[in-house]
């Protein structure tokens, strides 16, 4: 008689990351930080797929070859100086003049709009100068004292309203899932996370950055499916920028919530595409 399966459940982000390696330290090249994450990213989806499959040599083989690349923290510094001045700047530059006309209408004697920034890198980006704005940062492996060490996956789900926040900023944060099935949990659970209560006329919000590549030569996610996907659970597109090398949007939550079924469906092909897909589940 043949073994039970055990039902698949999607990975907590916590679960797919290595052990963390020193950092070298070493300035790296616009061109060496892209080979370093691009990777890393090959190495973690790979990981990922011999987890499930209880494949242990095969996860200690990948943690190995992670670990002789500078580990985690060899992957934060690469994204770090891709996020510098040199390098294209700071993502959240581009949250912070979409919703200007909005902040204007702050002042100190209303409460400031709670922001919850997964992924952070720094605490001196232009979300956390902002005066308008309490900015909450997590990250797997914090770098800094205002960072928490925290998986937005485990993170414990409100009890009210002061635990909730008006934006949610998950910037080249969903790319780093290694599973589709986690990217959709990701984004359902930031519904959970959102309040309607704003002391100035803001919609609850969702900032998403995505490497281009994610939706412009996958098999599996265009433009039109990322907005099938985000308009079931609510979400209305608001504003959109593209880079050569990334993609901003603007998600406005309209307090709607019908989540269907998104499997993995392929939507171009091409022996050239990539794989990244959203996978989303009804229930």
């Amino acid at each position: 008689m043949a073994p039970k399966r055990k039902s698949k459940r999607p990975m907590l982000l916590s679960h797919t990351r290595p052990p963390i390696a020193r950092s070298k330290g070493a300035s790296l090249s616009a061109k060496a930080t892209r080979t370093l994450i691009r990777s890393h990213h090959r190495l973690l989806k790979a990981r990922a797929q011999a987890l499930a499959a209880g494949d242990e040599a095969k996860v200690s083989s990948i943690d190995a070859q992670i670990q002789a690349n500078g580990g985690l923290e060899s992957y934060q510094i690469a994204s770090k100086l891709g996020q510098s001045m040199d390098r294209g700047g700071d993502s959240s530059k581009v949250l912070i003049d979409w919703i200007k006309p909005q902040l204007n209408q702050w002042n100190k004697t209303i409460p400031k709009l709670r922001v919850l920034e997964v992924g952070a890198l720094s605490t001196k980006n232009a979300c956390s100068i902002n005066p308008a704005l309490d900015v909450t940062r997590i990250d797997l492996n914090s770098q800094e004292s205002g960072i928490l060490k925290q998986d937005f996956m485990e993170r414990p789900l409100p009890e009210g309203e002061d635990e909730r926040f008006n934006i949610i900023s998950l910037s080249l944060v969903l790319n780093y899932v290694p599973d589709a099935t986690g990217r959709g949990e990701m984004l359902k659970r930031c519904v959970q996370f959102l309040t309607s209560k704003c002391p100035i006329e803001l919609a609850p919000s969702l900032f998403l950055v995505l490497p281009i590549a994610c939706v412009d030569n996958s098999r599996y996610l265009n433009e039109e499916r990322l907005g099938e996907i985000m308009n079931c659970l609510g979400f209305r597109l608001t504003q959109s920028k593209r880079t050569s090398k990334l993609v901003f949007h603007l998600w406005e939550h309209t307090g709607d919530y019908s989540p269907k079924s998104f499997k993995k469906e392929e939507l171009r092909s091409g022996g050239t595409r990539n794989n990244f897909a959203i996978i989303l589940n009804k229930k």
